[in-house]
């Protein structure tokens, strides 16, 4: 008895990525897809022989994969008896050619998430659980990469600040562990607005998921493909995990990608291809992010110790222009500063933090903040001098920083285990959410504001009006300062 009891006990179970959503960006009522037996047999079929080819592939390699609950696997299961049954000819698995003469429609790829039902959105008034399924203007989303023993989902949570609500509104299946996610608001091939999720894995392959369609069993779009000698597919984009993710606010065709293939790319996002690949590093790139209001600068960091800042006006795929700070060990997380434009943070993975100037040749201080690497960084947006730390030594700290020091205001243990991420919510910066590897408990939401010693020091300091546009970033700077340039060129411009 005691065995089996042992046995259902998920061995691995942590968050490794998490990422808040601001509020009014989501609709009301998420679409729903509905397949016929068909489509779904045929998203089935394709996956399997993505799978087999990259079987294939890993054979050749000495690159073994296990794939016994891969999402397509797990799809069949769903699929069931209404995709298959009596009278299916030999060798037509999902009896496409029985639904052809019963329907008469051809059978297409899902390209797009497939076909959205309209009736699956009315909602009843008199059902009690429909007002959880309706995302409110005050709702923000948390997008959280849930690992379970060898299952892989992104679990998209509702969460309610003046409601103290916070429960998974919908959730899909994802090919591998999500090490990194970003959200973006540009939709390839639509001129309007989306609401979109791009997620970075331990697979090659990024991949794009519309947030505003529940029940998906594919992204709406990939960048980067792992290559297909069946199908004369060439590779694309990274050969490695994709460890981080930035999209450029300003260019907003343009997302930037960090790999353990030691390189940088430059995504166009509207042909799905590399525009600019940055290969300037010894080690993995592990941290990336585009500066909040100058569209040109990207910072990177990687596992050699080193953190530059790309001028991406003159950097091609042979050359780039760049400064280059040395901090020592590993580069854990890298973040911009909202308040002066010309400082960032940096975290190591020997628990220190570095504040650099990029006038300045070396940084205008470094403190020893935790035990292990430093794993979460939250440089806030709104309140000027608050820097938020997670670390693997399972603590929470918040600090008080100006250009001379920091100092430690609150320390906390979320009894999460190792924390593995951390963010803050976009219209409270008060609110964080981290995840951690604790089976028990590995995913939580921190209100800063329950210490009085954090509300008496930082309250008086936010700036609302700084906190909503955060995410938009200041669009007359970027429009001013990439007027004459653009991702890539090789022309140069003086500031």
């Amino acid at each position: 008895m005691d065995s089996d009891q042992e046995d259902e006990v998920p061995n691995v179970n942590f968050v490794p990525s998490l990422l808040f959503i601001r509020r009014g960006v989501a609709k009301a009522n998420p679409d729903k897809v509905t397949l016929t037996p068909a489509e779904l047999a045929k998203i089935i079929n394709d996956t399997r022989d993505d799978l087999e080819e990259d079987g294939a592939e890993g054979m050749d390699d000495s690159d073994d994969e296990e794939n016994d609950d891969t999402p397509a696997r797990l799809a069949s299961q769903a699929a069931g008896a209404s995709s298959s049954g009596a009278g299916a000819t030999p060798g037509d698995e999902f009896g496409f050619e029985r639904y052809e003469q019963e329907s008469g429609e051809p059978v297409v790829r899902l390209g797009s998430v497939a076909v959205v039902d309209p009736a699956e959105n009315i909602v009843d008034e008199d059902d009690s659980e429909a007002e959880d399924e309706i995302i409110k203007p005050t709702d923000n989303l948390i997008l959280v990469g849930h690992v379970q023993n060898e299952s892989a989902t992104m679990e998209v949570y509702i969460f309610n600040d003046e409601e103290g609500s916070l429960y998974v509104h919908h959730d899909f299946l994802l090919p591998s562990p999500p090490l990194c996610i970003e959200w973006l608001s540009f939709d390839p091939g639509s001129d309007k607005s989306g609401n979109i999720c791009a997620i970075g894995c331990m697979d090659p392959v990024i991949t794009l998921w519309d947030l505003d369609i529940q029940d998906s069993l594919e992204p709406v779009f990939k960048l980067g493909s792992k290559g297909s000698r069946k199908k004369n597919k060439p590779k694309l984009g990274h050969t490695d995990a994709v460890l981080d993710l930035s999209w450029n606010r300003h260019l907003e065709h343009i997302l930037a990608s960090g790999s353990v293939d030691q390189s940088v790319i430059l995504w166009d996002i509207e042909n799905g291809s590399p525009h600019t690949i940055i290969r300037e590093f010894d080690e993995k790139v592990q941290t990336l992010q585009f500066h909040p209001a100058k569209a040109e600068s990207l910072l990177v960091g990687s596992c050699d110790g080193r953190v530059k800042v790309f001028d991406c006006r003159s950097t091609t795929n042979e050359s780039s222009s760049h400064k280059t700070w040395d901090l020592g060990g590993e580069i854990e997380r890298v973040c911009w500063s909202h308040h002066n434009e010309h400082h960032f943070v940096a975290s190591t993975n020997e628990g220190r933090v570095h504040y650099v100037d990029v006038r300045a040749k070396h940084p205008l201080w470094s403190k020893e903040m935790h035990e292990k690497e430093i794993t979460g960084l939250v440089l806030s947006t709104s309140v000027k001098g608050m820097l938020s730390t997670a670390s693997a030594d399972g603590k929470l700290k918040v600090w008080d920083f100006d250009d001379q020091d920091a100092r430690l205001v609150y320390k906390k243990d979320p009894k999460t285990g190792v924390i593995q991420c951390l963010d803050a919510c976009p219209e409270n910066p008060f609110m964080l959410a981290l995840g951690g590897d604790l089976r028990s408990k590995n995913f939580c939401v921190i209100n800063l504001l329950d210490n009085d010693v954090v509300s008496n020091v930082f309250k008086t300091r936010f700036e609302p009006n700084r906190a909503s546009t955060a995410n938009e970033g200041d669009l007359d700077m970027a429009t001013e300062a990439m007027e004459d340039a653009s991702i890539g060129d090789d022309t140069d411009d003086d500031d």
